[in-house]
């Protein structure tokens, strides 16, 4: 499998994703908001975009597919419960069921509710393992969930599904919002050596060229896979007063990603 990640360098801080088999030179676009760059990044590979798929329905993540389904003639694959709001989907998809590309990428739907509900994440096999997760996991952060989506289902697809996956696993998020992700962290847990060791990379770095965390490294810089922490869970109750003196796992991670919400 090889991922050509695409930085489109909008407003919005997007991410857009080629993954291609290297046997057959067929490729998944994903999420190809900037059609220009990703039409141009396959043509210089020599690669034949035959797919395309959405991780969810917003805009700034659709917005590039009749473009890039006119130039191709790829199919395009989202949510089976997308078709309301995602135009022209030939292939519904589930969890559990599989994208195949080319001869040797297989790649397994997660459904992934929670910044809105029709979201999918998709996670590959092999030697190293790649999260490719829209807008549900950043780096070092968490999706909102203010156009449809719940801070409930969120907290369930995160705890059920995501941190459940190998430590190894490359985490390739829809936007790059990690310097940000990082203050918020340091905010609500100011002694977490992790984040401070990388701030000043994530503060200076070329976000087309950014390294690739994995979900181990999040688990240590990520505040929402971090909810049993003493530090994260004294810092609410600052901002929460009323919060039990044991809160669960779900109450803290609603009242982090409110707090989010307002940074």
């Amino acid at each position: 499998m090889i991922v050509e990640r695409i930085w489109t360098g909008n407003a919005y801080r997007n991410y857009n994703y080629l993954i291609a088999c290297p046997e057959s030179g067929e490729a998944l676009a994903i999420d190809p908001l900037d059609h220009a760059k990703c039409l141009a990044a396959a043509k210089a590979r020599g690669w034949q975009i035959t797919q395309v798929l959405n991780t969810h329905e917003h805009h700034d993540h659709t917005g590039g597919n009749a473009a890039v389904i006119a130039a191709t003639g790829a199919k395009l694959i989202a949510h089976h419960r997308a078709g309301a709001s995602i135009a022209c989907v030939d292939r519904g998809v589930k969890a559990g069921d599989v994208i195949k590309v080319g001869k040797t990428v297989e790649l397994e739907c997660l459904d992934t509710p929670g910044h809105t509900m029709c979201h999918i994440c998709l996670r590959s096999h092999g030697d190293q393992p790649a999260l490719f997760s829209g807008d549900t996991l950043f780096n070092a952060g968490a999706g909102n969930c203010h156009n449809g989506g719940s801070a409930e289902a969120l907290y369930a697809s995160f705890v059920d599904q995501l941190a459940r996956l190998p430590d190894a696993t490359q985490v390739y998020p829809g936007h790059d919002y990690l310097e940000n992700n990082l203050r918020f962290t340091l905010a609500r847990e100011p002694d977490n050596a992790a984040a401070q060791a990388l701030l000043p990379e994530a503060a200076g770095q070329d976000a087309a060229r950014a390294r690739v965390t994995t979900l181990g490294e999040e688990k240590t810089i990520n505040t929402f896979l971090r909810l049993e922490s003493a530090s994260v869970v004294a810092g609410l109750r600052a901002s929460f007063p009323d919060l039990p003196e044991k809160p669960d796992a779900k109450t803290v991670f609603v009242k982090l990603r409110e707090l989010r919400n307002q940074w």
